[in-house]
């Protein structure tokens, strides 16, 4: 079985800095692309920013230079700086990851739980 599980949500006010991580346990072989989305109330889920196994990343346009997106390959995790944070980066933060496990031996997509950031004086 495996889990992802995110930490570090909370409340900050405006211009703050939060850093989100990304946990994955379980059978695990490898892991190829992680990422973080976000979803907000009332809207759909949207991607925040992903990276491979590699390094490469991928940003939001609209977020590019506030959010730094970084994974330990070694200890299957993932964390996601955010700074300069506004209240429209509101939104309970998921963590994503294509995981290759011995039981299955196929790539499956997992989801963790959510974690909210809450932006606000």
């Amino acid at each position: 079985q495996v889990q992802l599980v995110e930490s570090g949500g909370g409340l900050v006010q405006p211009g703050g800095s939060l850093r989100l991580s990304c946990a994955a346990s379980g059978s695990i072989f490898s892991i190829t692309a992680m990422g973080w989305y976000r979803q907000a109330p009332g809207k759909e889920r949207e991607l925040v920013a992903t990276i491979t196994s590699g390094g490469r990343t991928k940003y939001a346009d609209s977020l590019k230079g506030r959010f730094t997106i970084s994974r330990d390959n070694g200890k299957n995790t993932m964390s996601l700086q955010m700074n300069s944070l506004k209240p429209e980066d509101t939104a309970v933060y998921y963590c994503n990851a294509d995981i290759y496990t011995p039981v299955e031996q196929r790539l499956i997509d997992y989801w963790g739980q959510g974690t909210q950031v809450t932006v606000s004086s």
